[in-house]
């Protein structure tokens, strides 16, 4: 019997991080400092975690893992399985074309936000902060901080976006059992969420208001910090420890993927499964391709422009090359909120502008990508999150228009896993499934099984 499942042991998770910084042609735009106001630069020092500071400055390629991050991640389940999806590849009719996805959702919180929580709040502890700060989109990233502070000892405060706070109660009661203070954000807990609220009492909010809400609410004690679960360098680089396991895993079976699909918002979710592969490609150790999906409600690397903004909507942070909608662009809400955001990681828009990474964006009424969640659910048996269906849609379309193109022609086939397949001779797709947030949020993956079934409900 051939199994579906690719594991690895946990003496086989890797011990460092990929930083692919070094390695993008022509280097990385640095940020900027705006032409007036105080130094965002300077703010970023008192606001985020050192160690996480240096790192997103970082020029090194590989970053040791702390041992007490290892044991925490595998606390958390790590390595995670990769799975072939034999029963999906069968509905579609594919017979050269093989699909993979990571179980991302195997995580405590149901998403893979909890690979760079875990580090943040280890790096925050060691620093003696005691509240832990941030944002969240989808709620994943917010509930996956909490989880990590509850772990170390630590509080947390989280800003949620209000269009996705007042109909995700109970993952609002997750994070609160964890220990966690959760705002509808706007909120009237910062001078700036108050003025968008008298303006607009019901303001829906945004992943970008959330943030510039956390990192105000940041500045009025000393004892906090503020972690940020999406587009930062550093986010990119802790969650490399999903393609990274991704490469063991194709290596133990002989197979390598043609195209990496995830599905994108800020980029954590894409970045963490296609970054170390791309990071091979880049050194031309393989060929393979690189698919973001996204949501017609954020298109940003669809109908972004590259150029440099801020990364929240009242403009604390410094200007980041990004390709983006503009900091201030109303969005309108989705079910899968994770998606939208304004702007796309500064990595991931330098590799999309290099000719790298290839982008489509699905209508915001999601009837296409839940279409493809329903279709998963039945072949593979598992309740996906509104934003890793962008990814299986994306995934499945261009496996079946792979098959296509494809049909007269000997050995041509496709995987899919983290979202990777391959368009040329022969073809693999990876996606990864989980409840990812994309503001800032995610690599690919499922979502937590009960949560899923919650959003697939109100969806």
């Amino acid at each position: 019997m051939e199994p579906d499942q690719i594991v690895l042991t946990p003496d086989e998770l890797p011990t460092k991080w990929y930083n692919i910084v070094p390695d993008i042609p022509g280097g990385l735009p640095p940020p900027k400092e705006p032409n007036d106001g105080e130094s965002r630069m300077e703010a970023l020092k008192r606001r985020l975690v050192g160690e996480c500071l240096r790192q997103e400055l970082s020029t090194s390629t590989w970053i040791e893992i702390p041992e007490e991050v290892r044991e925490l991640y595998i606390h958390a389940g790590r390595p995670r399985p990769l799975y072939r999806a034999k029963r999906l590849e069968q509905r579609l009719g594919l017979k050269k074309v093989r699909i993979y996805y990571k179980r991302e959702d195997l995580s405590p919180t149901g998403s893979h936000k909890v690979n760079t929580a875990i580090p943040q709040a280890y790096y925050a502890a060691k620093e003696g902060k005691e509240t832990l700060v941030t944002e969240t989109g989808a709620g994943q990233w917010g509930t996956a901080l909490t989880y990590a502070s509850s772990l170390l000892g630590l509080k947390t405060v989280v800003f949620w976006v209000r269009a996705v706070y007042d109909w995700k109660t109970e993952r609002k009661f997750l994070m609160q059992m964890y220990g966690a203070k959760v705002y509808a954000s706007p909120s009237n807990q910062t001078a700036f969420g108050r003025k968008l609220l008298d303006a607009d009492p019901k303001h829906p909010g945004s992943l970008g208001i959330a943030v510039s809400e956390g990192l105000e609410y940041t500045d009025m004690a000393g004892d906090r910090v503020y972690c940020l679960g999406s587009v930062l360098n550093h986010v990119l680089i802790h969650q490399s420890i999903i393609g990274l396991e991704c490469i063991k895993q194709f290596e133990k079976v002989d197979d390598s993927p043609d195209l990496v699909v995830g599905c994108l918002g800020g980029g954590s979710n894409f970045g963490g499964v296609a970054l170390p592969f791309m990071g091979e490609v880049l050194q031309k150790k393989r060929e393979c391709e690189f698919l973001a999906a996204q949501s017609e409600a954020a298109p940003n690397l669809v109908r972004g422009e590259y150029r440099y903004d801020f990364g929240d909507t009242a403009g604390h942070t410094p200007l980041m090359m990004m390709y983006t909608l503009g900091h201030e662009t109303a969005m309108t809400p989705i079910k899968s909120d994770g998606l939208r955001y304004h702007a796309a990681a500064p990595i991931i828009s330098a590799l999309r502008n290099k000719g790298y990474v290839s982008a489509v964006a699905y209508p915001s009424d999601e009837e296409l990508v839940f279409e493809a969640a329903k279709t998963f659910l039945e072949t593979e048996g598992w309740l996906i999150a509104g934003e890793s269906a962008h990814a299986v849609r994306a995934a499945m379309d261009e496996a079946k228009k792979a098959a296509s193109e494809h049909s007269d022609v000997a050995d041509k086939g496709f995987d899919e896993a983290a979202q990777m397949a391959d368009q040329k001779t022969g073809g693999k797709f990876d996606s990864q499934i989980q409840s990812g947030e994309q503001q800032a949020e995610s690599a690919l993956g499922v979502q937590d099984q009960d949560q899923g079934q919650q959003d697939q409900n109100q969806s």
